[in-house]
């Protein structure tokens, strides 16, 4: 049971295709009972077939309780990005250049006026030569001194680069959710009241490579030659993601818990309940 003075959180990795999709729309509700969170961000940027997002999938998550929506790399993929961008809940990172559409920062106040920002950023070893994320950061947490509670989804590949940020953004924000391999990782902590996770992991189809069909991934492995990836569509959903409990007068994490939940368990825990 929450109290009044905590911000609770909900942070759902990268929703894949509509494997990702339906099973999101289909559980929310069990967790918004489970964790009965104040805000809830998703990843959508492989919502559309594994590569971007459309304003109609978008309007589909708001309709279900999604606050905000953050991206990455692939939000480009898809020209229905850019119109969905228009959006102002819908993020791409900010460190990409000037003169790109959309925004990089969510702001809001809260009924109760608790002032929270969602910054989405992208990280560069490995990825696109894009503007500096670190000093990115710097610039934007200059223009949120009215905003306590502050979460940023760190888009990048290299676990080195997600660590270097945490410890360097650690005490000034509230929490800072590694994205982008679809692999969950075992390393939430605390450390300055900033929450982390390396990688909050996937929604979608669990025997798969990250969201696409295994045989076609392997098949381009075997043979060194460009094979077109294709989502899968078959299988069972695993959803991924973290709960994070924020105290709202200070911002500073109070704990970070790791979801990892198949659709057959959630199933049988309300049969369970409803017996």
């Amino acid at each position: 049971m929450s109290t009044p003075n905590e911000f609770r959180l909900l942070f759902f990795g990268d929703v894949f295709a509509s494997p990702g999709r339906r099973a999101l729309f289909d559980r929310i509700e069990y967790f918004k009972k489970t964790y009965e969170p104040d805000f809830i961000i998703i990843n959508g940027e492989n919502a559309a077939g594994g590569f971007g997002i459309s304003r109609r999938i978008a309007s589909a998550f708001f309709r279900v309780g999604i606050d905000v929506i953050t991206s990455g790399n692939h939000i480009w993929d898809n020209k229905d990005s850019l119109e969905a961008l228009e959006d102002p809940r819908i993020l791409r990172p900010a460190n990409y250049p000037e003169g790109n559409q959309g925004a990089g920062v969510f702001k809001k106040k809260l009924d109760d006026g608790t002032g929270i920002a969602v910054i989405n950023l992208q990280g560069r070893v490995f990825m696109e030569a894009i503007d500096c994320p670190f000093r990115k950061l710097d610039s934007i947490l200059e223009e949120l001194e009215d905003y306590k509670i502050k979460i940023v989804d760190f888009h990048a590949e290299a676990t080195g680069e997600k660590r270097a940020m945490f410890f360097y953004a650690a005490g000034r924000v509230s929490a800072l959710i590694g994205t982008h391999t679809h692999v969950q990782t075992a390393d939430e902590t605390i450390v300055d009241g900033t929450a982390y996770i390396t990688d909050a992991g996937m929604v979608g189809i669990e025997e798969s490579v990250i969201g696409m069909k295994k045989e076609r991934v392997i098949e381009r492995m075997l043979f060194g030659r460009a094979k077109k990836l294709e989502p899968e569509k078959d299988g069972e959903v695993t959803i991924c993601g973290v709960f994070v409990i924020i105290d709202r007068e200070t911002g500073q994490a109070i704990s970070i818990e790791r979801i990892r939940v198949r659709e057959s368990e959630i199933k049988r825990e309300e049969q369970n309940i409803s017996v």
